[in-house]
């Protein structure tokens, strides 16, 4: 009678413990594998060529990125104001766009844009930049970084040019996977588009962290479904 209760007692230990060591492999799966992602707030000095002369201003430059299918979407923002205008610029009268530079594993820049402004810009006030997005392809694979680049402000038939002067560094650095094509003249393929002035919440590949989540939830349930057969097996026998 002891050796069957020696015998009959591992089983559920061992299978327990088996199951234990799956939500931990499968726990350490979603923490190794998801992508890094990492953004800071980075002060830009631009200084701008504008048909008056030259104005500078320092801004707090934030570049956020959400997953897209094999793309990224990428919003730039701008904290304060830079240039401004010896005239009122009446509701949509400005448009901005500008250049994101990459770096690291990828070179070339990726071109952003935002809608017009949606309210009057008193005359010798800084003009409020909205958020600016734009699509960003990875071709290649490994750390990008992405800093803020030429700044263009075009209003009432005029081009104001604002270059960054103090050497900013990265806004943003992402950890990423391409499909190894050629990237061309600007790196990684990219598109431009307005983002209606909202940030986005997240940074970095989030829908890949969720996925192997879901793949991690399942294995634990598989293990623990191990568990109750060997049990019952036990209460059979």
């Amino acid at each position: 009678m002891a050796r069957f209760y020696e015998q009959h007692g591992r089983r559920p230990r061992r299978a327990a413990g088996l199951a234990a060591a799956v939500a931990m492999t499968a726990g350490s799966a979603v923490m190794l594998t998801a992508p890094a992602a990492h953004a800071e707030v980075v002060d830009v000095n631009y200084q701008c060529r504008t048909p008056i002369g030259n104005k500078g201003a320092v801004s707090p430059i934030d570049i956020k990125s959400t997953p897209s299918g094999g793309a990224y979407k990428l919003v730039m923002s701008f904290q304060k104001g830079v240039s401004s205008s010896p005239v009122e610029l009446g509701k949509g009268a400005m448009q901005p766009s500008a250049l994101i530079k990459l770096g690291g594993a990828e070179s070339g820049t990726v071109p952003v844009s935002g809608p017009p402004n949606d309210k009057a810009i008193p005359a010798n006030t800084p003009i409020k930049i909205s958020d600016l997005s734009g699509t960003y392809t990875p071709k290649g694979s490994g750390k990008v970084t992405f800093t803020a680049s030429t700044l263009t402000i075009k209003a009432l038939g005029t081009t104001t040019t604002c270059t960054p002067s103090n050497h900013p560094q990265p806004s943003l650095t992402l950890d990423v996977k391409g499909s190894g094509g050629s990237g061309g003249s600007t790196g990684g393929s990219a598109t431009g588009g307005s983002s209606g002035g909202g940030q986005l919440p997240q940074t970095g590949p989030a829908d890949s962290a969720i996925a192997l989540g879901t793949l991690g939830g399942t294995v634990l349930l598989a293990g623990a479904a191990g568990v109750l057969w060997l049990t019952r097996r036990h209460q059979r026998a």
